[in-house]
């Protein structure tokens, strides 16, 4: 057993299981019962355009098909050699195979490390230098873009590239399928290797990757202990029961969609709805024609949503109970709209990879204005509600670069993190600066104590330079240098500025090379590209200067690059 199967201590897996956080129960273990309790409820169903945007016809799977499939990908997969420990790349859009494969690796031990369909082969090369993965699974192709065919030239020669196939054209070494009905060859293979290998709920379930506070992207190991936890205060922000309806908008690779939807629908005994790409007017028909209870929208949406009383009759969503949103600000007005006209209940969720857990819902924020911006303290004596998240969680503030706690209203400082929901350290590195010395997490963000009375957290800026494109984490550093090696620059540096949809977006700021003529942000996007840079991360505007501002150690100052980018417009 590797070190990665694992990563909580000894004392900590032992606290927190003697606390009731923790426990037995695994993922695969849950769908197994979903199986046992909920044979012929929907389980998990495409979207319904899935042949002209993704290929291939939607599948619909109830709880029976969704975990004979499972069963018979694991016993796939041992064949091909993978078992527990192993570390699985998948680069999948959000379909039915994605969440096949998350419970196949599960059953055998197998970690899925998941990864936007975005990522090129520069970030896919990172991930597998870290992880050293067994294999990756993805598709031949998504539209234009060649997905196995990038992960070949961007993995080592060992590392095997399999692929879902529903067309016939993948040589069968390298092809994977969903196969519902029950085959006894699979199934008695499956059952030997379990008599040899016992599933743990401290295992590592995925490591997800996330920029984090520091440097480029880093890989978050989380177990199923470490999920469940997390998905608990996601249910209970969402009100979620037995035969709700999800509909998921959001790429199943990362804290969003994993603890908002994939943990939820089989901890709760619901139906999982999938959506990809996003597109407005089959989402909208999604909510209705699959009678969804439950829904993260981006605030984008929801703003034209509320403002438009005309297209939101155009529906039925008398099914509809709540709807979560974040990763950019929210707008008071809309969330009023939507509580007060549509009889809708909005939820602002704060989260992270790491396990981050604050839910701003109409039982902790009833006021529009409070729910819009402000987070509850959580796990804060004297508090007025009680709950799953306000018994669990656990956080302070504290001044910048010290363990000094702050507690009075107003005086920015950086909020820290603890509890069952909180991960145990970034894969690779001595993670000294992430943890203070008691070992609770440094979040990077800076907040302050608000409201009246003062029961709340207001975020206003980060401690660190971390991009957050809507709701996506980029490492400025990671661009800066890919950048640096442009022939027509001699310095560059990437900043954020605001946008009211994303919440922020990047501009690149350039200093020509001498006799150089600073490229165009056509060229410069091109030339980013063709060294692997997934598309999420491209500059949308550039800057051009005669020096970037540094500090007496030379280091790029980003915050005076910013007031650079607002000055110029």
């Amino acid at each position: 057993m590797n070190s990665l199967h694992i990563t909580s201590p000894k004392h900590r897996i032992e606290t927190l299981t003697r606390e009731g956080w923790w426990g037995q129960q695994t993922l695969h273990g849950l769908l197994a019962e979903r199986h046992a309790d909920l044979p012929d409820m929907l389980a998990v169903a495409d979207q319904p355009n899935r042949q002209a945007a993704l290929g291939g016809e939607p599948l619909r799977l109830n709880f029976r098909q969704l975990h004979t499939a499972a069963q018979n990908l694991a016993a796939d997969l041992l064949e091909k050699g993978v078992g527990s420990g192993d570390v699985v790349l998948v680069q999948l859009p959000n379909i039915a195979e994605l969440v096949v494969t998350y419970f196949a690796n599960s059953m055998i031990g197998a970690i899925t490390s998941p990864m936007p369909v975005q990522y090129g082969a520069h970030e896919i090369a990172k991930i597998a230098a870290q992880l050293s993965p067994k294999a990756m699974i993805t598709l031949p192709a998504m539209k234009a873009t060649q997905l196995a065919e990038i992960a070949r030239k961007a993995l080592p020669a060992e590392v095997a590239v399999w692929q879902f196939d529903r067309a016939g054209d993948v040589p069968e070494q390298d092809a994977l399928h969903i196969r519902t009905e029950p085959d006894a060859v699979r199934q008695q293979r499956l059952a030997t290797y379990l008599q040899t290998f016992t599933s743990d709920a401290n295992h590592t379930f995925s490591v997800c990757w996330t920029s984090g506070t520091t440097g480029t992207p880093k890989g978050v190991p989380r177990s199923h202990n470490l999920w469940l936890a997390i998905g608990r205060t996601s249910s209970e922000a969402g009100q979620l029961r037995r035969g709700d309806r999800l509909l998921n908008p959001f790429p199943l690779v990362n804290m969003a969609a994993l603890a908002g939807f994939l943990v939820t629908f089989v901890l709760n005994g619901c139906s999982l709805i999938l959506h990809h790409p996003f597109d407005p007017a089959v989402f909208l028909g999604q909510m209705q024609d699959e009678r969804i209870t439950f829904t993260i929208v981006p605030p984008a949406l929801l703003n034209q949503m509320a403002k438009s009383a005309e297209m939101w009759s155009r529906f039925d969503f008398s099914e509809l109970r709540r709807i979560g949103s974040g990763s950019a600000p929210l707008s008071p007005w809309m969330i009023d709209v939507f509580d007060n006209q549509y009889g809708k209940a909005i939820v602002n969720f704060y989260g992270s990879n790491e396990g981050i857990s604050l839910c701003s819902t109409p039982e902790v924020a009833a006021d529009p204005e409070v729910r819009a911006s402000m987070f509850p303290r959580s796990g804060w004596p004297d508090m007025p509600w009680s709950g799953v998240a306000h018994d669990m969680v656990r956080n302070r503030v504290v001044r910048v670069g010290t363990e000094e706690e702050i507690t009075e209203p107003g005086v920015p400082g950086e909020l820290l993190f603890a509890g069952p929901t909180v991960f145990d350290g970034y894969l690779g590195t001595s993670n000294e600066e992430v943890f203070t010395s008691d070992g609770w997490f440094r979040t990077g963000d800076l907040v302050e104590i608000c409201g009246e009375p003062p029961n709340y957290y207001r975020i206003v800026g980060r401690c660190k330079d971390i991009i957050n494109r809507g709701g996506m984490k980029i490492s400025p550093s990671e661009i800066d240098v890919l950048l640096e090696a442009h022939a027509a620059i001699a310095e560059a540096a990437v900043c954020a500025y605001p946008d009211e949809n994303l919440g922020e977006k990047i501009c690149a700021c350039v200093v020509a090379a001498a006799g150089s003529e600073a490229p165009s942000l056509e060229s410069l996007n091109e030339f980013l590209l063709q060294q692997g840079l997934a598309k999420f991360k491209l500059p949308e505007r550039l800057l051009v200067l005669q020096h970037l501002p540094r500090n007496p150690v030379g280091k790029v100052q980003r915050h005076l690059l910013q007031e650079q980018v607002k000055d110029h417009g």
